[in-house]
């Protein structure tokens, strides 16, 4: 098996629609056997941190998008990810084993 992360903030978007959706209806429609979207509460990378405190409420947090599936049905997957993702995010891909 093979671990897919996608790693983006909540609040990206491309073309006026949330990424993460975007991210979610392209894995349902490739027939990928399940993912999940993490919701993180703090982070940085070269895009600066990933939260923004008002009045107590955490907006823009970081959100992981987690798959794991076949290796021969992810990697044909991964350009057109990485498309999707642009400079907004990072795709890795790793084996993993499941049990």
């Amino acid at each position: 098996m093979w671990q897919l992360v996608i790693r983006i903030k909540r609040n990206d978007e491309v073309g006026g629609k949330r990424l993460w959706k975007l991210i979610m209806d392209y894995l349902t429609k490739a027939q990928i056997e399940g993912a999940t979207v993490w919701t993180g509460v703090n982070g940085f990378g070269k895009r600066g941190k990933s939260t923004l405190h008002l009045e107590g409420v955490l907006v823009n947090m970081p959100l992981m998008i987690e798959v794991v599936d076949s290796q021969e049905k992810l990697e044909p997957l991964l350009p057109d990810l990485k498309h999707i993702v642009g400079d907004n995010g990072l795709v890795t891909i790793q084996e993993t084993y499941a049990i």
